[in-house]
């Protein structure tokens, strides 16, 4: 193929533009040709080399030895002429069949190598903005949840290993994976896309804007408006929010906090107008995994982590103080203790002497001694 200029096409340029390729992005020669970049790769492509050289659009090295062996061909054919023995082939004939029937593996691993080189290009700096800009595009498409309201998606995989599982596109709006609606990319690798990607993505760029898309003023409207027959109201489907939200917590703007989520984005299964119980055999299951909290404080993990950091600290101190005034008491008691034994001791050093009367039966006569 060649291009409106006359230069011929690239073999990247040419691998994007394929049906069902629309997800890719250019990876730059600059980022293939840097072997930090394709460091592991060569164990898990074959015919890697080859791979790599049909990617950059390199000529193989033995075109010298393939023009030589080609004339001294011709020297023998001129040589032999009609006397050549039976199952003669010439090299350059075994050549090409050879090269004929690699061609197909080569392309293939081509295929597999640029696949897991755009996994790596998609989480670097250039390669995520080129992302950035097919997603304000919408090259990717929209969410088919009803209720996510046209929320753009990114095309996002299951596993990093290939082989594994096809893309699918992840909608930030309800934090939810669905298949591609096009058949086109039914056959195209999740691994190419890999699992960092769209995480990494929307905290790169917290500032984008996630929200609703496709008839949000009609949805608006249809809330706001009151429905005769039915008992519900508006607070139903929107409860009230606290007033002092913040408007971003950790980086992020708190709008974008799964906005297709909540009470009055999930569907509610009627009869006759009537909701069916969540007891009943055919009733709604597992509601709570769509819910999201009125209060946006409840979901700052890092700020209720600094609190109770702060509460464990203030705890600890307490004990220390409590531990510490108690080591006082002890101390205390202690020395009045070793107080009252001392002044108990000196009492019996200063208490006088008793005399006691010892008498002689004999004589009759009194002898008093000191005890």
């Amino acid at each position: 193929m060649s291009s409106s200029e006359g230069a011929p096409e690239s073999w990247i340029s040419s691998f994007c533009s394929l049906m069902g390729h629309e997800f890719f992005a250019e990876v730059s020669e600059d980022f293939i040709e840097d072997d930090f970049n394709l460091t592991g790769l060569q164990s898990q492509v074959p015919m890697y080399k080859e791979a790599l050289e049909m990617i950059l659009d390199v000529e193989p090295e033995d075109d010298e030895d393939e023009e030589e062996e080609e004339e001294e061909e011709e020297e023998d054919d001129d040589v032999l002429g009609d006397d050549r023995p039976l199952g003669y082939r010439r090299a350059g004939d075994r050549r090409h069949a050879r090269v004929a029937s690699d061609l197909s593996v080569i392309e293939s691993s081509a295929e597999l190598l640029y696949g897991l080189i755009h996994q790596r290009y998609i989480t670097s700096r250039p390669g995520i903005q080129q992302m950035l800009e097919k997603y304000e595009m919408q090259h990717f498409g929209v969410c088919p949840r009803v209720n996510c309201n046209g929320c753009k998606v990114l095309p996002v995989g299951r596993s990093d290993t290939p082989g594994q599982e096809t893309v699918k596109l992840f909608c930030p709006g309800c934090m939810d994976i669905y298949t591609p609606p096009n058949s086109r990319f039914h056959s195209v690798d999740g691994a190419f896309f890999g699992t960092t990607f769209g995480c990494l993505f929307f905290m790169t760029f917290p500032d984008l804007d996630i929200g609703p898309r496709l008839d949000a003023s009609l949805s608006n409207m249809s809330r706001n408006a009151p429905q005769s027959g039915s008992r519900a109201t508006t607070a139903e489907y929107e409860p009230a929010t606290p007033e002092d939200q913040p408007l971003e917590i950790n980086g992020v703007h708190t709008s974008n906090f799964c906005p297709g989520l909540g009470r009055g984005k999930l569907y509610d299964p009627k009869i006759y107008g009537f909701k069916v119980s969540e007891a009943s055999r055919v009733g709604p299951r597992m509601k709570w995994l769509r819910l999201k909290p009125k209060n946006i404080y409840e979901l700052d993990e890092a700020g209720q982590h600094e609190q109770l950091l702060a509460l464990q600290e203030g705890g600890n101190a307490n004990t220390r103080t409590e531990k510490s005034r108690s080591a006082d008491k002890d101390g205390d008691t202690e020395m009045n203790s070793k107080q009252t034994q001392d002044a108990s001791i000196a009492n019996r050093k200063k208490a006088p002497m008793r005399r006691r009367r010892l008498g002689d039966p004999a004589s009759g006569q009194n002898v008093q001694g000191e005890l």
